[in-house]
C-alpha cells in the first residue's frame, strides 16, 4: 500500500455487489448517526471520523482511517456493516 492510499478515506458506497442501491435511503445518516452527537440545540453533530456524503450521486459513508488506531471495535463494526450488507467499499484495508 502507498503512502496516498494508506491516507485515503474508507469508503462504503450504498450500491450492493450487484448494482441495486442499498435500502433505506437514510442508511448512511443513520449509520453515521451512530457515532454521532446531539448538541444543547437538538442538532446532530456527525464524528469526524465518520461522514454521511453523496459521491457520484451515490450516498456514501466516508470513514477517516485514524479512526483504525482511536476506536479499532468501531472501524471492524463499518467494515463488518458493509461486508454484511454487500456494500460496495474503497480503500477497506
Amino acid at each position: 500500500m502507498d503512502d496516498a492510499s494508506a491516507d485515503a478515506p474508507f469508503i462504503i458506497r450504498g450500491i450492493t455487489t450487484k448494482g441495486a442501491r442499498f435500502r433505506p435511503s437514510d442508511w448512511a445518516e443513520r449509520l453515521a448517526g451512530a457515532f454521532a452527537v446531539i448538541d444543547p440545540n437538538h442538532r446532530t453533530n456527525y464524528s469526524p471520523c465518520v461522514q454521511p456524503k453523496t459521491l457520484d450521486g451515490i450516498t456514501c459513508v466516508v470513514v477517516d482511517k485514524k479512526l483504525r488506531t482511536t476506536d479499532a471495535n468501531a472501524y471492524r463494526f463499518l467494515q463488518n456493516f458493509a461486508q454484511s450488507n454487500e456494500l460496495v467499499t474503497e480503500n477497506a484495508d
